[in-house]
Order: structure tokens, then C-alpha cells, then sequence
């Protein structure tokens, strides 16, 4: 069970499904847009991620692994009470690691690259960070290790939990049963949380379960007379995979060098994504505020969201 990879066993399938989507979608079977170029990109953040991963696997297996010797409990892999209680407690991790990635501009600068394609198919869900492991969100998992679960039981759930969220990077499945729409994060939750919609701004966080989402109150659903426009607020006009993946964090150097006070410089990088001392910007938050108060755009039509949906540019800057 050591040797268990399960996004290493999953990927022959990613490829397959990817390849089907694309020709339902061409076939006009199924609703699925694809870009070669942001097809590319996706495929090659996914193969960066991958390297920059190796790069930091060492060290953060040894600090599991130390984390583990000092452990509060004996928990052990075989049993299946430890396996429902792994897979509860890391999918609530990932929630709020999520949450943090969007809510934080440092951690945000390393999430960003996963939400900058305005299209929404499978090939979104390889676009993942290259500098995950230098922004030390793996930290959040290290207290499942201290609490007992060893740190093997630990990697699998997690990814168990990345092979799951694969599937509902799509548009060519709707909804999904209202009991599984209820419990479970599903292709309509996620595509809700990829839109960069003042109503959708920030929403469904959820892994594998959206009950985290409706516990902390940040579920929204998919509402038929808003489609999702996909991507991130401003526009980042560029398909290569080197600013996608560090365009965020060069923007923070910008910041920091006109930062007027200490107070600033730390607001720049560790508030939330949009924040500026002048509200030159606008963060999440005060987006939706605006647009509550009926001063945002008002819902797109399906018929105006299917014209203007794909476009050459990602998007950057304020959260989506």
C-alpha cells in the first residue's frame, strides 16, 4: 500500500477522458470547448507542476515524517474507521487550504494559474501550480501526521481527493442526482467557483464534500439564468505557461517596491487578492458588494455569455 499513487495510476484515464471530451464536444455530442493553445498551457502547467513537485517532495516527506515520530496517536492504515476519518478530515483540510489560496494574495499568487483559462473542460483540471511547494500550504496537512495518521495514509487521501476533483472540470455534465448535488462537490458546484461572476466570486471551495461549503457559507449554486463566465477578473492576454505560472507573484515584487509603510508591504502580499491602499482596486469582496448594491453588470444572458465566452485571453489579478 506504500507504493499506492493514485493521480500516477489515474493519469492513463485523465488522458482518455480528456480525448473523448474533446471529440463528443467537436462531434457536437456534448457541451465542451477547447483552444489548442489553452489546451496547451493547461497540459503544460500540469507537466511543470509534476517537476516542481519531485523538487520539493523531499523535504516536505522528511518534515512529515519527523511530524509523524512526535504523533499523539497510533492510528493504523488497515483499519477502516481510520480511512473514513482520514478522508473527512483531509478533505476539510482542503477546503480551507482552498479557501486560504483565494482569500490570501500570497497564497493566491500560487493558486491563481489553475483559474486563469476562460474555458472550463477537463484539460483546466491539469493546470495546477509550479510554486505550491515554496508557498508552504503543505503545512496544513502536517497536523493529520501529528494527530497519528501516517504520513503514506495521508498522501493517499490527498490523491484520492486531486483524482476526484478531475471529473467535474466539465461542462458536458450538468447536474448531477439531488441527493448527490447535496452532499458532494459536482461538475455545477465547481463550475461556480471557476466563474469569475460577482455573484460566483469566491464560492465552493468544497474537495470532495460541499458540506463544508454550506457549513462555513460560502456554498452557491449554479443558476440557470446566469451561465458562468469563466477565468479571473483582469485579463492576463497571454498563453505561456512562464507568466500564467509567476505573473502573480512578480506583480507582489511590483507592490512591494511602491509600498509606502511596513503596514502596506504586508497588506500587498498577505491581504486579500485585489487589496490596494488607494481602493484603486477592488477585492472579492467589495466586488460583490458593489454588485449586491446594484451597481455591478447585471447577469449575463445565455445567449450573450455563448458569444463572448471564448477568448483567446486568461485572466489575472483579483480572484475568481
Amino acid at each position: 500500500m506504500d507504493d499506492i499513487d493514485p493521480v500516477g495510476l489515474a493519469v492513463p484515464f485523465f488522458i482518455l477522458a480528456i480525448v473523448l471530451e474533446l471529440l463528443l464536444g467537436r462531434l457536437g455530442w456534448a457541451r465542451a470547448r477547447y483552444e489548442p493553445k489553452d489546451t496547451f498551457t493547461s497540459l503544460a502547467m500540469g507537466l511543470g507542476s509534476s517537476v516542481a513537485g519531485l523538487a520539493t517532495a523531499g523535504a516536505i516527506l522528511a518534515a512529515s515524517l519527523w511530524v509523524y515520530q512526535h504523533r499523539l496517536f497510533d492510528i493504523p492504515m488497515t483499519a477502516v474507521w481510520a480511512w473514513v476519518l482520514i478522508f473527512l478530515l483531509e478533505d476539510k483540510t482542503y477546503y480551507w487550504f482552498h479557501r486560504l489560496s483565494h482569500e490570501r494574495r500570497f497564497w493566491w499568487a500560487s493558486h491563481v494559474n489553475h483559474h486563469t483559462s476562460q474555458h472550463y473542460n477537463l484539460s483546466t483540471a491539469l493546470r495546477q501550480t509550479w510554486t505550491g511547494g515554496v508557498a508552504g500550504t503543505w503545512l496544513l496537512w502536517l497536523p493529520l501526521s501529528l494527530i497519528g495518521f501516517p504520513p503514506t495514509m495521508v498522501a493517499i487521501q490527498k490523491g484520492i481527493s486531486l483524482v476526484y476533483q478531475f471529473w467535474i472540470h466539465t461542462e458536458a455534465i450538468g447536474r448531477m442526482p439531488r441527493w448527490f448535488e447535496a452532499v458532494f462537490n459536482t461538475p455545477s458546484h465547481h463550475r461556480v467557483h471557476h466563474a469569475r461572476n460577482p455573484r460566483y466570486l469566491d464560492r465552493n471551495y468544497a474537495g470532495i464534500l460541499i458540506i463544508w461549503d454550506r457549513m462555513f457559507g460560502t456554498f452557491q449554486s449554479e443558476l440557470e439564468d446566469e451561465p458562468c463566465r469563466y477565468g479571473v477578473v483582469k485579463n492576463l492576454a497571454t498563453f505561456n505557461p512562464i507568466r500564467v505560472a509567476f505573473h502573480e507573484w512578480a506583480a507582489i515584487g511590483r507592490d512591494l517596491l511602491r509600498a509606502g509603510s511596513l503596514r502596506e508591504a504586508a497588506l500587498y502580499v498577505f491581504g486579500p487578492p485585489g487589496w490596494s491602499p488607494d481602493g484603486s482596486r477592488e477585492t472579492s469582496h467589495q466586488i460583490r458588494a458593489r454588485w449586491a448594491a446594484g451597481q455591478g453588470p447585471a447577469p449575463v444572458s445565455p445567449a450573450a455569455a455563448e458569444a463572448t465566452a471564448p477568448t483567446p485571453d486568461a485572466r489575472s489579478g483579483s480572484p475568481a
